[in-house]
This record gives C-alpha cells, structure tokens and sequence, in this order.
C-alpha cells in the first residue's frame, strides 16, 4: 500500500508528466542505445554472442510493447533538474518523489530500495538518498527534468585509480588513463551486463570524480567529444575494448562496449584519479522539458 502524498496545488498535470518520464525511462530504451544494440548483433562474429544481443533487442521491444520494465533491477534513480524563476525546490523534490511513488504503484519501477542497515525493503522507492535528485536554479524560464536508472550489478564494476599506477605502469599522462580505462573492463569480465558503457573523469577529487563519471552518462553513445584528444581517446578506448574477447554478458565475442565518454575536471598537483563508471547494456535515461508556458515535451 502505498501512502498518498499531498501534493501543491496546480501540480497535477507536471506530476502526471514527471509517471510518464520515469515510465518511459523504465520500459524503452533510447533510440541511440537501441541502434548500437542492433548494430551489434548484425556484425557479431560469434554466434552466441550473437544471440545474447538479439535477445537484449527483442527484450526491449517486448518491455515497451507491455509496458513493463526492461529489466528487473529498475535501478538507483538518478535525476538532474534544472529550474527557472516560477518553481521551488521544495516543490519540485516533493514532486519527484510523489511520481516515484506512483510508478512504484503502477509497475513502472520495482520496489528494489533498501535500508542499509536492516535490510527492510522500502515498498515505495523513497528513502534516505532514494532517489537521487540534484537541483539547479538557472535564470530563464522553464524547467528540465533528466532522469537516469542506474542498475546495482554495473554499479559494482566501476573503479577509481590513482595515478601513477606502478601495477598497470600508468603514469600521470593520457597513456596512463587508457590503461586505467581497459584495466576496468577486463576486471569487469563481463559482469555488469555488457555490453556495457564506460564514463570516465580525469581529474577532481574522489567524490567530484565519480559524480563527472556518471555525468557522462548523459550523452548519446553517437555523439563525438568536442575536445579533439578526448575524442580520440574514447575511439581508441572503444575500440581496444571490442577486442579484448569478454562479449556480451562474458560470453566472449568482440563486442564488450557500445560506448566510451570522458570528462574532465581540475585536480590539485598531489592527485590524478581517474574515475570509470560502467553502464550496463539496459542503459536507461529520459528527459522532460516544460516551456513557460506550460507545453511538456519527453525525449530520449
């Protein structure tokens, strides 16, 4: 049973908006996402690797076409909103976690939140730090809601390196990150869910760095780095990947990755972290946007 949330007057239509956001998110697969998938599976060189990914397409369409989500583990729920002059925070998160709730209700998401120290599930999703919003005021009108469903199993496989590396004989140089960045996947081994998505930070501190990584995210897989050298980097890094053997799901084949997005923050002379997070292959991210005037619009 669900608890019913008062919610601010003249809310209705942005919190119907705001179901439908994560409904979307929950049951279909953006469109670059599903072009890499299906790319994937028409040049796979081995067999059931092959078949692996024709799975993971048909899996997709079936999620959307019943409204159910594309995979069990709906993930930690990660939201950026960015709000104009008319809203309030306090408004918007009260928001956020009532449609959390109500999609909870619906199906949409499963009640896979728990306590940390009890291990009590939450039937809801709504708890300490579930889910996770980060607000940004800006000065134009309007508002822009981002959400994104990370799974647990590609959450385990992220890293963090310290450079230099004298294991990986990494030093404090971009050769040095290349070999942080493979080194994730292959300790990754398939697990995760590949084919999976890496996003990368080089630089900032050991929170800052994770919170860039995930921010990479964001991105379409088709997109090209407007930095000439990081754009390389993630060419090479892509490439290198789909040699390694792992395949989808560790199954072997030559496709491990279907992405690889990198970012950068300053960091102090003391320390060079780079930060790998991994997406696994059910890579969920959807957008809701609301002009002044109150039009909505959702993509992917």
């Amino acid at each position: 049973m669900v608890a019913a949330t008062a919610q601010p007057a003249g809310d209705t239509k942005l919190l119907e908006d705001l179901v439908e956001l994560i409904r979307i998110s929950s049951t279909r697969l953006p469109p670059d996402v599903v072009a890499a998938l299906d790319a994937a599976q028409r040049t796979e060189p081995v067999a059931q690797a092959r078949s692996v990914l024709l799975k993971m397409v048909k899996n997709q369409q079936e999620a959307y076409a019943r409204r159910s989500p594309t995979c069990q583990d709906t993930g930690t729920l990660i939201f950026e909103v960015d709000y104009g002059p008319a809203w309030r925070e306090s408004q918007l998160h009260a928001l956020v976690l009532a449609a959390v709730r109500q999609a909870t209700a619906a199906g949409y998401l499963r009640a896979n939140t728990v306590d940390s120290v009890t291990g009590k599930n939450i039937t809801d999703n709504v708890y300490a730090g579930a889910p996770y919003v980060h607000f940004h005021q800006k000065d134009v009108p309007g508002l822009t809601v981002r959400i994104m469903q990370k799974g647990g199993g590609c959450e385990n496989v992220g890293a963090q390196y310290s450079l230099p590396d004298e294991r990986l004989g990494a030093g404090r140089d971009l050769e040095g990150v290349r070999r942080c960045i493979l080194d994730a996947v292959v300790a990754a081994q398939g697990r995760g869910c590949a084919p999976g998505s890496v996003g990368v930070c080089i630089g900032g501190d050991r929170g800052q760095g994770y919170l860039e990584s995930k921010k990479q995210f964001w991105r379409r897989l088709d997109d090209v780095n407007a930095d000439a050298t990081l754009a390389a980097l993630e060419k090479r890094v892509l490439e290198e990947a789909n040699t390694l053997g792992i395949g989808p799901m560790g199954f072997g084949g030559g496709t491990t990755l279907i992405g690889c997005k990198v970012g950068t923050l300053a960091r102090l002379p003391a320390s060079f972290f780079v930060t790998v997070s991994y997406m696994c292959w059910a890579f969920r991210r959807a957008t809701l946007n609301v002009a002044a005037d109150g039009t909505s619009t959702l993509s992917q």
